[in-house]
C-alpha cells in the first residue's frame, strides 16, 4: 500500500495530550494526507467533497470545513477505499435496531493501540508488574460476538496490568447468546475483596448499576477494594437509557458499595465508527488527544457553535484508510471546552456527553452522502 509518512508520524506521537499549538502541524499535514488520499482512492468521496464547494488545499487549520460524514451513515453503508483488501470488521455494540459497521485496516487498528497506550500511560494505568482481577460488564467471547467494537475493547484493556482472575458479567449461554449473570458478579466481587489484589472494571455503566442495585436490595455490607483498583465505564446505557443515573450519583455509589474512590471511577467515550479513545481525567471531562480534533454542530443547520453551546459532536482524527471516516459526526449532544477551562493538568480542550441526539438532520445529512458515495 501507498505509504502515509505524515498520518504515521501524527499517530505515533508519544505524549497523549500536547498542546493544541504544538500538534497542529503533524495534525495538519496528516489530514491533508489522508483527505488526498481518499479523493484518489475511495469510490464516491471526491463527489461528496466537490458538492461542499470546499477547496482542500485551501483549508489550513480549518478542517471542521471539510464535509464529514456521519455516524447513521455506517449503519446501511461500508465505503471502503480501493488499495485496502485486508480488513478487520466491526460492528456497534447496540443491543436493538441497525447497527453500524466499519471496516478497520490494520495501521489504523496499530494506530488506536498506540493512541490507548499512550493515554493509559498518561494517567499511570499501565502497570506491567501489578496483577489485578478483572470484572468486563461485556460479552464474554463466542461467535456471535466476534466482531464487537466493545468486547475487543474492554478485552484489549486487560493488557495493561497481568491478569489474576477475569470474569465477564454478560456470560455466553450457548446458543449464539448472552445471559446477565448478576449472582456470579456479586460472588465474585466479594471474592476479590477478600483476595485483596487491584481490581480493574471494564464496561457497559448499566450492568454495573443494576449489580450495585441489587445489592443495596438485599443489604449487602459494603466491600472495600483495593485503593488501586479502577472503574473505567464505556459504552453508554443502550437499551437502559431511561435508567440512566447522574454520573457523581453513579460514582458516589460506587465509592460506597466497592471502596473505590470517585477520581478512580472513569468514563471512556468512542464509537466504532470513530475509534479514537476519550477517557475521562480525573475531573471527569474528555478531552480531545493530540490525535484529534473535535468541534460541535447546531442540530438543525450543521452550523459550527461556539464553546459552551450544546450540539452535535464532530471529531476528526487521520488514522484510518480503509474508510473515509476522519470527519464523523456522531449522533450525541455534547458541550466542548476550551483549553485551560479544566482545572486538571491537561492543556487541550475537553467536551461533556449530553446525551443522544433525536433523529433529524444529521440522518439527513447521511441520506444525502449515499447518494455520492457506494
Amino acid at each position: 500500500m501507498k505509504p502515509l509518512p505524515h498520518v504515521a508520524a501524527l499517530c505515533a506521537l508519544t505524549q497523549a495530550y500536547l498542546p493544541e499549538q504544538e500538534s497542529q502541524p503533524w495534525f495538519n499535514a496528516a489530514m491533508h494526507e489522508l483527505t488526498q488520499y481518499h479523493l484518489l482512492q475511495t469510490p464516491g468521496y471526491a463527489s461528496w467533497v466537490a458538492a461542499s464547494g470546499v477547496d482542500v488545499q485551501a483549508l489550513g487549520d480549518d478542517w471542521h470545513r471539510l464535509p464529514p460524514l456521519y455516524a447513521a451513515y455506517f449503519k446501511q453503508y461500508l465505503p471502503r477505499s480501493r488499495e485496502v483488501l485486508q480488513t478487520t470488521e466491526l460492528h456497534s455494540s447496540g443491543t436493538s435496531g441497525q447497527k453500524s459497521h466499519m471496516h478497520y485496516d490494520t495501521d489504523a487498528l496499530q494506530a488506536l493501540m498506540h493512541m490507548s497506550n499512550r493515554i493509559f500511560a498518561h494517567y499511570g494505568w499501565d502497570r506491567p508488574q501489578q496483577r489485578c482481577n478483572y470484572l468486563l460488564f461485556a460479552y464474554e467471547a463466542n461467535a456471535a460476538m466476534q466482531a464487537s467494537g466493545s468486547a475487543r475493547t474492554d478485552e484489549f484493556l486487560c493488557t495493561y496490568a497481568p491478569a489474576a482472575r477475569v470474569v465477564h458479567a454478560l456470560r455466553s449461554n450457548g446458543q449464539m447468546g448472552h445471559e446477565f449473570d448478576i449472582h456470579g458478579v456479586i460472588r465474585a466481587l466479594h471474592e476479590f475483596a477478600e483476595e485483596g489484589l487491584p481490581v480493574r472494571i471494564f464496561g457497559f455503566p448499566a450492568f454495573l448499576w443494576f449489580v450495585l442495585e441489587r445489592m443495596r436490595v438485599v443489604g449487602a455490607a459494603p466491600l472495600k477494594l483495593h485503593a488501586e483498583s479502577l472503574v473505567l465505564t464505556g459504552g453508554g446505557w443502550k437499551t437502559h437509557a431511561a435508567l440512566e443515573i447522574d454520573k457523581q450519583v453513579f460514582r458516589r455509589r460506587i465509592q460506597d458499595q466497592l471502596g473505590i474512590a470517585g477520581e478512580r471511577c472513569r468514563d471512556g467515550y468512542g464509537a466504532v465508527e470513530h475509534g479514537v479513545p476519550y477517557i475521562e481525567c480525573a475531573q471527569h471531562r474528555f478531552h480531545v488527544p493530540s490525535y484529534a480534533r473535535a468541534v460541535v454542530r447546531d442540530v438543525a443547520d450543521m452550523r459550527l457553535l461556539d464553546y459552551g453551546e450544546p450540539g452535535l459532536l464532530h471529531l476528526m482524527s487521520p488514522y484510518i484508510r480503509s474508510s473515509p471516516a476522519h470527519s464523523m459526526v456522531l449522533g450525541d449532544l455534547a458541550v466542548l471546552l476550551p483549553p485551560g477551562q479544566c482545572t486538571c493538568a491537561i492543556p487541550t480542550a475537553s467536551f461533556q456527553v449530553l446525551g443522544r441526539a433525536a433523529p433529524g438532520k444529521h440522518r439527513n445529512c447521511a441520506i444525502a452522502a449515499s447518494e455520492l458515495i457506494k
